[in-house]
């Protein structure tokens, strides 16, 4: 079976095409700048060079249009025709209480899905548009939607409720749904598959550090927390995004800046995390590591307070379950940033992690951290959401 895996962003598409019986990606690609001047995609068949070519996208309609010439294309596509795509895989940031499992797409679900929207209104509402825009073009192809908050809604009243009157949580559904779900059941399922064991004996704390980032608590196979909350700006200091803050230092900046609440926030997402800390430096944590090379202090003091934030949450997350038995980095920080690994390992020596420096070296690679006498197992294992979502899609479909 030929998979489409597509994640919508408000002016983006990314794609994947998968063939599931060998798990091959057989072509992979990004549409940027839709609806804005300069539009382009980016295609990359199995096993050849990216190619980008500028074209005209008004919509994600026009968009998905172009992703179907590009995998069809005669010298760059990988199928002859759109009837060689047998299912279409959506990514969807937020399902709410309604979706505890991902589900084939229809209308009334599609309906439930948009009464999500002020939960995630950058993301939903873009998510729904890709959907309907392949609905269009491939109105007989079925669809499935995997949604980021699906895998933990197994988190308990203890871990999902804030410290608010509970009429919030029952008239709006103010509550932590945590994100990168389908990142953290993959990697605690392939820490399982490595180590030999089944994962309802383990208690794995998996740390998706990236741009944007976010610690999860999985016991037995299953999220009962993760730092990331109603929306993915609480928990980590991530690129952008400030993480856990005093909730009163909204209305406080606002007052003294004098701007609105929703600019505060704003701020908090799009221009704080390690690029406020780093006093503009960058978002990206390599150009900080070279930043801090040449003695900046502010990049350093911006990568330090990141590997806190990580280390506090390791350690709250194993206090959470009791005990934990496996640690693992995954994402673009956590999968090739040595450095950020040593400096949270510093702080999580105390459990036993024993992690060896010549591994630690390693980048972009399965492999086991500690030493076999640690008693905590670390490890580094590449996420691939979109492989998830195809495996997803195929068990719906099939069903």
């Amino acid at each position: 079976m030929n998979v489409l895996v597509i994640n919508c962003g408000s002016s983006s598409l990314k794609y994947q095409l998968i063939n599931s019986d060998t798990e091959e990606v057989l072509a992979k690609g990004l549409c940027e700048r839709i609806g804005i001047d300069g539009s382009a995609i980016v295609h990359q068949p199995a096993g050849g060079q990216k190619v980008k070519t500028e074209a005209d996208m008004p919509n994600h309609t026009a968009a998905v249009q172009l992703v179907i010439e590009k995998l069809t294309d005669p010298q760059v596509g990988v199928i002859k025709s759109l009837d060689e795509i047998d299912a279409v895989g959506h990514r969807i940031v937020h399902g709410g209480e309604k979706f505890a499992t991902s589900v084939v797409l229809n209308d009334e679900v599609l309906a439930v899905i948009e009464q999500c929207n002020d939960l995630a209104p950058l993301h939903n509402p873009a998510n729904l548009i890709g959907i309907n825009s392949c609905k269009e073009i491939m109105p007989n192809v079925p669809m499935v939607g995997v949604f980021d908050t699906a895998f933990h809604q197994t988190m308990p009243k203890k871990a999902y409720l804030y410290g608010l009157p509970l009429s919030y949580y029952e008239k709006y559904k103010v509550r932590r749904y945590g994100f990168h779900g389908t990142s953290h059941d993959f990697v605690s399922k392939r820490a399982a598959q490595i180590l030999g064991k089944d994962i309802k004996d383990l208690k794995i704390i998996v740390c998706h550090l990236g741009n944007g980032a976010s610690v999860s608590a999985v016991k037995y196979g299953e999220s009962v927390d993760t730092s990331m909350g109603l929306t993915p700006l609480e928990g980590l200091i991530m690129g952008t995004r400030s993480g856990d803050i005093d909730p009163a230092i909204i209305t406080f900046i606002a007052e003294k800046e004098g701007i609105s609440a929703a600019e505060v926030i704003n701020i908090c997402n799009k221009k704080s995390g390690v690029l406020g800390l780093s006093g503009g430096v960058s978002s990206d944590f390599r150009d900080l590591a070279e930043a801090e090379a040449q003695g900046n202090e502010a990049a350093k003091t911006a990568l330090e307070t990141f590997a806190y934030r990580v280390a506090k949450y390791i350690g709250a997350y194993a206090a959470a379950m009791s005990g934990v038995d496996v640690i693992v980095f995954t994402a673009g920080v956590g999968e090739n940033n040595a450095a950020a690994r040593v400096q949270i390992g510093e702080y999580i020596s105390f459990l036993g992690t024993n992690i060896n420096p010549e591994k630690n070296q390693i980048q972009g690679e399965e492999v086991i951290l500690s030493d076999e006498d640690a008693k905590v197992t670390t490890m580094v294992i590449p996420t691939n959401e979109e492989l998830a979502i195809a495996r997803e899609t195929v068990r719906l479909v099939e069903a």
